[in-house]
């Protein structure tokens, strides 16, 4: 079954067939389904009273170019992960009004609106609509427009909404996930956010920009199906405070309840814990759960003390699936100090170890899932721990330390960040929005945008430069300007040049293949790659250059001048 359909939907997928013509049709089709709730009417009203001001105004044929870009990153960093694109590309593939949106939308709107609008809003899809993209993955940084939308001016506004939606919580967990990824260094990252993220469509999305962000796997088992992200988890505290007394009844083998019970004494002599203090529950717990999982036995040690009791109980097991053959996996810490656990828990795996000459169990995986989030990891890193595995949940997936990136079009004084869908050209006029704020002024016109890259291969600056313009190459040296501050400029002589912008949508059909979610996460290993080390740091990063071209400079200013008032002293 196709996944999150049910089987008669199923059916009428299939019955179905794709769009001609496109890249990837397979891919888009059935491996990530389009979300239902993702469809035209999930816009803002203001959106459908603008289309029809446009329309009654005659402005229907009149082509615009809309870009999409931030004006700062997140987290207090110098970079974002471009994210959502995939998602952009489903919801042009079926834009269009149905006739119950139709129907609703008589109800919302004033009787005045006249009924050829309805007739008109009937017919559209995007078929007149180009979209070019930075690929997703790609690390991006303020003012560069990630997407940019063309086509008539009405179905373009209606899709401004709907788009940001798409790409700001999308771009916003996969750069909170990259960070916590080049915060652990190596170390396995899991997350484990479903149970607190904004509801089920939120726990989805999560999960698979988590993954694009650099995490290994996830707890959420449909997003495991869904886009074949690796699931993993162990047990809660709640198995092990079900189970009473041993011995076990049932399904587990005598001979291995008796050979826990029989190690039990050893392990505890070993470890320098008294018997008694052990709690024989728990030994029961973790005999259960080995015997359902003899090959992937990880155990929840902190139920009632860890040293004391859940890492003898957890060793005993383990020694005991050892000697029929199996090799337990490891440990989690959900509570406590948890560099002075892991290093006290190691400590305690080595001691078994060499006492039971059992090399392996030296090396036996210590999980950490407590409230982490990434000034944990830099505060662990600092003091020295033995966790080679993060489970990550609420600061990963709410991203607590910047709930949203504030997706808005009018400008407002809140401090949050935005993304933003600016309206630049009309009809091959380029428009500007001027503001008393310096950095809400926009760049006017359509954009051509190139990474400059040095010989050694990092990234050095993004240049913006008009359509017309020669294109960078190695060959020469470009002029790269700030576009508001008149002396700072400077020369650049690039090893490469990469276009970041890619025809993706025209004509009603994707243009360019789809990569699936590995080959995307891949991606945005090898482009946080490309970017120097003080860019990426925790603490005061060195800020990426954006800059554009003289000519765009000399554009911007030129419009900026034409379209302010003149003030008058008197």
């Amino acid at each position: 079954m196709l996944s999150g359909l049910s089987k008669k939907e199923e059916e009428m997928e299939m019955a179905t067939p794709p769009p001609q013509g496109s890249f990837n049709d397979s891919h888009i089709s059935h491996k990530n389904n389009q979300n239902g709730i993702v469809q035209s009417l999930l816009t803002d009203l203001y959106q459908v009273t603008m289309a029809y001001a446009y329309w009654k105004s005659e402005k229907r044929h009149e082509i615009a170019v809309f870009d999409l870009f931030f004006r700062k990153n997140p987290f207090k960093g110098e970079f974002t992960l471009f994210a959502g694109l995939e998602e952009c590309l489903k919801y042009l593939q079926n834009f269009r009004f149905s006739e119950s949106d139709i129907n609703y939308l008589r109800t919302i709107l004033p009787p005045s609106v006249e009924e050829e609008f309805y007739d008109y809003l009937g017919s559209l899809d995007a078929s007149e609509v180009s979209l070019y993209a930075v690929p997703e993955g790609t690390v991006v940084f303020p003012r560069v427009p990630l997407i940019t939308v063309e086509g008539p001016l009405p179905v373009v506004q209606l899709m401004e909404t709907t788009l940001l939606n798409l790409i700001n919580y999308a771009s916003l967990v996969a750069t909170n996930a990259a960070r916590f990824r080049m915060a652990a260094g190596n170390k396995q990252l899991l997350e484990f956010g479903l149970r607190r993220a904004q509801g089920p469509d939120g726990a989805l999305s999560a999960s698979r920009y988590c993954y694009i962000g650099g995490f290994d796997g996830t707890s959420n088992v449909l997003a495991g199906k869904m886009f074949d992200i690796p699931v993993r988890g162990t047990h809660a505290h709640a198995f092990v405070t079900s189970y009473l007394l041993t011995p076990l009844d049932g399904d587990s083998p005598t001979d291995f309840v008796s050979a826990c019970l029989e190690l039990r004494e050893e392990v505890c002599k070993t470890l320098d814990v008294l018997h008694e203090e052990t709690k024989e529950s728990e030994l029961t717990a973790f005999i259960a759960y080995a015997t359902a999982f003899p090959k992937g036995f990880l155990a929840l040690v902190d139920t009632y003390d860890v040293l004391r009791s859940g890492v003898p109980n957890f060793c005993t097991v383990a020694l005991a699936l050892h000697r029929l053959g199996y090799r337990a996996i490891g440990i989690r810490l959900d509570s406590g100090d948890l560099a002075y656990l892991s290093k006290a828990v190691r400590q305690h795996f080595r001691k078994i170890a060499d006492r039971f000459e059992v090399p392996s169990m030296a090396n036996f995986t210590i999980v950490a899932s407590n409230d982490i989030n990434e000034d944990t990891l830099h505060s662990l890193n600092q003091q020295g721990h033995e966790i080679d595995s993060f489970g990550i949940g609420t600061h990963l997936v709410t991203c607590q330390r910047q709930p949203a990136l504030g997706c808005v079009f009018k400008d407002s004084e809140s401090p949050t960040l935005y993304w933003v869908f600016q309206l630049v050209e009309v009809n091959k006029q380029a428009r500007i929005k001027l503001s008393q704020d310096m950095d809400k002024v926009t760049l006017p016109g359509k954009k051509n945008i190139y990474r400059l890259y040095s010989h050694e291969g990092h990234a050095l600056i993004d240049l913006m430069q008009r359509p017309h313009e020669q294109p960078p190459d190695n060959e020469r040296r470009v002029l790269c300007r700030h576009p508001f501050e008149e002396s700072k400029r400077a020369y650049v002589s690039p090893g490469t040049v990469q276009l970041l912008q890619k025809l993706y949508w025209t004509k009603g059909e994707i243009q360019e293949y789809l990569p699936s979610l590995k080959e995307i996460r891949e991606r945005a290993i090898q482009s946080l790659a490309t970017l120097r080390e003080d860019h990426k740091r925790a603490l005061n990063p060195t800020p990426y250059k954006v800059a554009v071209s003289a000519d765009l400079y000399q554009f911007l200013h030129d419009m900026w001048l034409d379209n302010a008032p003149i003030g008058e002293l008197s």
